[in-house]
């Protein structure tokens, strides 16, 4: 850390100065009280204060926030976010800024913004006409065009998705590929990767992912090794399963580790289903011993027990091959109907099932009085059965239904926080307070996801230290993905910078009003520009592509 104690009296003007807070530089070392100098968008000076509070008279600065009694840290890293569309809609992202994060990383769970050809892109007509977007693009390179245009609020990294690399080259179809296909598909990894994808994600559950066997992911991760500077890129995995198949599903992604020589970062670590929290211990020795294996295998989580997906999940994986309008012609017809139900009911008999789905957002106006009631309350309202109601809603609904699944277990969750190569994720898009992303009755992590880690587990309940607590969610996540110069407070550092309250930071988001502001979070900064100011956001939007990361 470079700290200069005679800068701030010998420098003429800093754009802004941070007084006397409490600087957690990132690194998870002790903490110090010091006055930090920003100019321009970078952090030009740290004077370490050595309790004397010397040149304090001198300090200039066209903008001053006195931190007394507040820690200064570095912008938060969420590293897994699902904004590829929302920042197009609302590039103001303010349920991420108001937590404190000034950089996400996007592309997971093997969709992405690209590459987009052929039935890619066919399959996103939902989602550019969900959230009013009129510009098509097919690779990255205009994707970030695009988006710079918008003048994000935060800074923008990207991953490439698996299912995006598989439905240009094959589509949605359950085969095996064709070596030329599989050719295709690395050109197309390859070429991502230089217009800026840090590395690739896979969604297994979800079509066309869910088709891939493992050689096919080792072949592709293989592409991966050395994108820049020797370093490999990164894959991460929403694994084939989170429960009744955990265990396998790890032991896949530490071979694919193992024999393409490239890191591996597990997408919201978990063990979902009741039948499935005892596997907490077993799933964590397999980390461990490919950790000590040299392995490099790092995870994230949101600090909720519930998750959130596509409502179609729920159906059996052959329904989804061909892709979405197969998928509603299978749902509609009344033979499939019987086998997808019977399959359903033999997998969840239980009514419990239902009552823990609940759904979160819908399109057509009808159906609106669903959001935020769980499955089982809507079927006994149509007087139906949870099953046929299912069908029903995925019909009216054209697929287009998010919902909440309650299906982890708290003591698994703590455990999961406390792992040393666990950062947080809050697994959502970038929404606002109002506009056209202000809709649903959507999973709270969205607009809680790092007050809710840093005041109910870090101070209330897991009793963690507050430096490693801040490393995990900025240093840590910036080393993993190749982020530089961010996540980290030192001279010469980008000026992404979150300053709270430790005392009273705290979550406001419920799974009932999902759109509420967070408590504690004092200022933010990104690349030097003031985003919340006191408690209150500025809108100003200093947010930047990172290509590689950078």
């Amino acid at each position: 850390m470079t700290t200069i104690g005679t800068e701030f009296a010998m420098s003429k003007h800093f754009d802004i100065v941070i007084k006397n807070g409490i600087v957690h530089d990132g690194t998870g070392s002790e903490p110090y009280e010091a006055d930090i100098g920003i100019t321009g968008d970078r952090i030009s000076c740290i004077n370490k204060k050595s309790g004397t509070g010397s040149h304090n008279k001198q300090r200039k600065g066209t903008k001053t926030i006195d931190a007394r009694d507040l820690i200064v840290a570095p912008g938060f890293i969420d590293t897994h976010g699902h904004s590829e569309f929302t920042l197009l809609a609302d590039p103001r992202a303010e349920g991420k800024i108001s937590q404190g994060i000034t950089t996400e990383i996007n592309g997971n769970c093997g969709l992405s913004a690209a590459p987009l050809f052929n039935e890619a892109l066919q399959q996103r007509d939902g989602d550019f006409n969900e959230w009013n977007i009129r510009e098509r693009w097919s690779t990255f390179t205009e994707y970030f065009a695009l988006l710079e245009r918008r003048h994000i609020a935060l800074n923008y990294i990207t991953l490439t998705g698996h299912g995006n690399l598989r439905a240009c080259v094959a589509g949605y179809q359950d085969k095996k590929l064709s070596e030329s296909e599989r050719k295709a598909m690395r050109t197309l990894l390859k070429e991502s990767v230089c217009e800026g994808s840090i590395g690739m994600s896979t969604g297994l559950i979800y079509p066309p992912g869910i088709y891939a066997d493992t050689e096919e992911l080792i072949d592709l991760c293989k592409s991966l090794k050395h994108i820049d500077n020797n370093r490999s890129g990164i894959y991460t995995s929403h694994m084939r399963s989170e429960g009744d198949r955990l265990i396998e599903s790890i032991e896949e992604t530490m071979r694919i580790a193992r024999e393409a020589g490239i890191r591996v970062h597990i997408s919201h670590f978990k063990t979902s289903g009741k039948r499935n929290w005892n596997k907490i211990d077993h799933a964590l020795s397999i980390t461990k011993m490919a950790r000590d294996e040299g392995i490099e295998i790092t995870c994230d989580r949101y600090p909720y027990t519930a998750a959130s997906t596509d409502l179609d999940t729920v159906l059996p994986s052959w329904t989804y091959e061909g892709g979405s309008e197969q998928e509603i012609r299978r749902i509609q017809n009344r033979e499939m109907q019987y086998r997808i139900k019977e399959e359903i009911l033999n997998e969840h008999p239980e009514q419990e099932y239902w009552e823990s789905i609940v759904i979160t957002s819908v399109i057509t106006e009808k159906n609106r009085w669903m959001e935020g009631k769980n499955v089982a309350y809507i079927a006994s309202h149509e007087k139906c059965e949870p099953v046929d109601m299912l069908l029903r809603i995925l019909i009216d609904e054209k697929l287009k239904i998010g919902a909440i699944f309650s299906s982890m277990h708290e003591d698994n969750l703590r455990k999961i926080l406390s792992l040393p190569y666990v950062m947080i994720g809050t697994d959502s898009s970038a929404r606002s307070f109002d506009g056209l992303t202000h809709k649903g009755k959507l999973h709270p992590r969205g607009f809680g996801s790092f007050p809710r880690f840093l005041g109910r587990y870090v101070r209330d309940i897991l009793g963690m230290d507050m430096a490693e607590a801040i490393r995990k969610i900025t240093l840590l996540p910036a080393i993993t993905f190749g982020i530089q110069k961010r996540g980290i407070l030192q001279q010469g550092a980008y000026a992404d910078i979150a300053i709270f309250d430790s005392q009273k930071v705290l979550d406001g988001a419920t799974f009932e009003e999902p759109f509420v502001k967070p408590e504690g979070i004092h200022s933010v900064i990104v690349n030097g520009i003031p985003a919340v100011w006191e408690g209150k956001s500025t809108g100003m939007r200093a947010g930047r592509i990172l290509r590689h990361g950078r």
